[in-house]
């Protein structure tokens, strides 16, 4: 009886403990580009990465928690109820109707109170109303299609032609040298801060997946179906950021990186409108050849 009545206060503090990190997961830490930062995931520039972040934080350390009570349980137990203490084995603890009822019930207390915030960010993800800008990603064997389907720009984005070069067999470059050796690419992808971004995501040929860690945002190309996913970079974080496909697309997969370039409003609205005048006079049709001139002795005879 002894042993069952000491279940049941470890069993009741592992509630009270995942409710005390909750707070401590969310604390926003001092960004590290370094050591064990390296290990985790990381905050990003969006709300909705950090969110996820600040998830990922919470069910950690509830798992945390979980595994000191469970494995100091038996640590203790070990110690106290050896043979040699002279300890005698409780026949009926495995059959005893309270504490099959305290291991049983508290797990599933657990999980329920874990599935409410992941539940609410799952929510959150695939929220894309009120999106400001809608722009169509395509992959493809290596690299990826953008087309910002109210303003008439498409362009592709391939791996630089200096890494493309180095990874070469034989090419005598040393990749250390290249800038951003396989993450660098000719055209990056450029959208504005504070805005949501809304993206139409799918595939040319074989599955893909867009993933820009940063933002938040990893979600698969496949062919024939449009996945939905948004951003809204925080005003103040223009600059560039980068991310891979993220799928085993084929023999060249780890050669189709992606660059995003977050601009103010401003300079977005001006690449972009430059950018529709580029490619609206590229495809006007030349003007007709003119007319020969005609001449004295022509018009003569």
């Amino acid at each position: 009886m002894m042993l069952r009545g000491k279940f049941a206060s470890p069993a009741l503090a592992v509630l009270a403990l995942c409710a005390a990190v909750s707070a401590f997961a969310e604390e926003d830490p001092a960004p590290d580009a370094s050591g064990w930062s390296q290990l985790n995931m990381t905050r990003g520039v969006t709300a909705m990465s950090r969110r996820i972040y600040d998830l990922h934080m919470l069910i950690f350390w509830v798992c945390v928690v979980i595994g000191i009570v469970v494995f100091g349980v038996m640590i203790w137990s070990i110690i106290n109820f050896r043979k040699s203490k002279g300890a005698v084995p409780d026949v009926t603890l495995v059959h005893n109707t309270r504490v099959e009822f305290v291991w049983t019930v508290v797990p599933v207390i657990i999980l329920i109170a874990m599935a409410v915030p992941a539940a609410r960010t799952l929510v959150e993800i695939e929220d894309t109303t009120k999106t400001e800008l809608t722009i169509k990603v395509t992959g493809f064997q290596w690299g990826w299609q953008y087309d910002y389907l109210d303003n008439g720009v498409i362009y592709y984005s391939h791996l630089d032609r200096q890494s493309d070069a180095a990874r070469e067999l034989l090419s005598g470059i040393d990749p250390a040298s290249v800038p951003h050796y396989l993450l660098n690419v000719d055209h990056p992808f450029v959208v504005p801060a504070d805005t949501k971004v809304r993206l139409l995501i799918t595939g040319a040929d074989v599955i893909h997946s867009w993933w820009v860690p940063d933002f938040g945002v990893k979600k698969d190309a496949i062919p024939g179906f449009v996945n939905e996913a948004w951003f809204k970079v925080d005003p103040d974080k223009t600059g560039l950021y980068r991310g891979q496909c993220a799928e085993l697309c084929g023999r060249d997969h780890g050669f189709m990186p992606i660059v995003v370039d977050v601009r103010s409003k401003a300079d977005f609205a001006a690449w972009l409108k430059e950018q529709a005048a580029a490619q609206k006079q590229a495809a006007a049709p030349p003007p007709p050849p003119a007319a020969a001139p005609v001449t004295a002795a022509a018009s003569a005879s």
